[in-house]
């Protein structure tokens, strides 16, 4: 959510910061959160017979990088529970995680209990990660697929391969079980970043979408639930998504 869920402090905040009639025309139930996308990408994956996996961000407090609804919030944890009904989730692991496995094993921990299933995937907030650390405390904290291998600032594969793999240590000089699956394209590069349009970023989605098809890869893409949802910052992403989806075998 943009304004729903996060209390009197930080609402009567953000309104300072920028006085907005859109905050007080949400919290007032006249009109939906814009980030809120959840029942419009339900209605399109279902209608398609998808199987998007979402990864939730549970940090215990908020920073300057990590500002979720905190898991104590009874809406979030209901949000994750009736997602859990219909797809599989994974650990948006923190900023705060990085370097400090005991906070990834209580995140993980955190949403194994809200959603009351075991937790197996991961992809860093933010992208942040190191090697082979970051790695080496997934596995210690007991995920096996790992969605964090990509760029923050462009889009390509980072890896370099299209297809997902055993990471290998290389301080260790043997294969781990832990599986990297390389994503290649992010909306938060073409949009913070690359500065595209909603129709050039289309046009990039497609053009890695076409090549991985052809030598048989697999593009795996990341989306945010704000770009997807009704902000006007955001106008036309949710088209896009609705096209490339529609056109998908």
């Amino acid at each position: 959510w943009s304004y729903k869920e996060k209390g009197i402090l930080r609402n009567a905040a953000g309104f300072l910061i920028r006085p907005e009639r859109a905050r007080l025309s949400v919290l007032s139930g006249f009109r939906a959160d814009p980030f809120d996308s959840y029942g419009f990408l339900d209605t399109l994956h279902s209608k398609y017979a998808l199987q998007p996996l979402y990864f939730f961000l549970v940090a215990e407090k908020n920073g300057i990088y990590d500002k979720n609804i905190l898991p104590s919030n009874k809406a979030m944890q209901g949000l994750i529970r009736s997602h859990v009904e219909k797809y599989n989730i994974g650990l948006h692991p923190s900023w705060q995680t990085f370097e400090n496995v005991a906070i990834l094993t209580r995140e993980k921990s955190m949403l194994e209990n809200i959603s009351r299933q075991k937790i197996t995937a991961a992809r860093g907030h933010y992208i942040k990660m190191s090697l082979p650390g970051t790695y080496t405390e997934l596995s210690s904290a007991g995920i096996t697929d790992d969605y964090s291998m990509g760029y923050g600032s462009i889009n390509g594969f980072r890896a370099s391969v299209a297809s997902s793999f055993f990471w290998y240590d290389l301080s260790e000089e043997k294969v781990t079980t832990l599986r990297v699956h390389p994503f290649c394209f992010m909306d938060a590069n073409c949009f913070y970043e690359e500065k595209l349009s909603p129709e050039e970023s289309y046009s990039e989605l497609m053009h890695y979408y076409t090549t991985c098809r052809d030598v048989g890869g697999t593009l795996i893409t990341v989306f945010h639930n704000n770009f997807l949802g009704t902000d006007k910052q955001f106008a036309g992403w949710r088209e896009l998504y609705t096209a490339f989806i529609s056109q998908l075998p």
